[in-house]
């Protein structure tokens, strides 16, 4: 299945520019980089000068895919992420 707007929170991550829109954490808004790594509850994202820990559950992510930004609440991607990405029946891993 083809990485598109619709299909985002269903791929992997790592690899794909981001940026924290919203936050619980106000310190956290802003952030942007490229997600590093993935975790059930964690993305990480290396920007210019470090590398940020952002909780997935109380966040608001932007992802940007075919020159478009797609805004994603991170509740959505809450999940391990070989589990995430096989939600539907048409998943190659059963």
């Amino acid at each position: 299945m083809p990485l598109t707007p619709e299909t985002l929170p269903r791929h992997e991550l790592v690899g794909l520019d981001c940026e924290v829109v919203s936050a619980s954490n106000p310190d956290a808004v802003g952030i942007s980089g490229t997600v590093v790594t993935e975790t059930t509850q964690m993305l990480t994202i290396e920007g210019a000068d470090r590398v940020w820990h952002v909780p997935k559950d109380s966040a608001t992510f932007s992802f940007a895919v075919d020159g478009q930004r797609v805004r994603v609440d991170g509740d959505r991607l809450v999940a391990r992420p070989a589990r995430r990405t096989e939600n539907t029946g048409d998943s190659l891993w059963r």
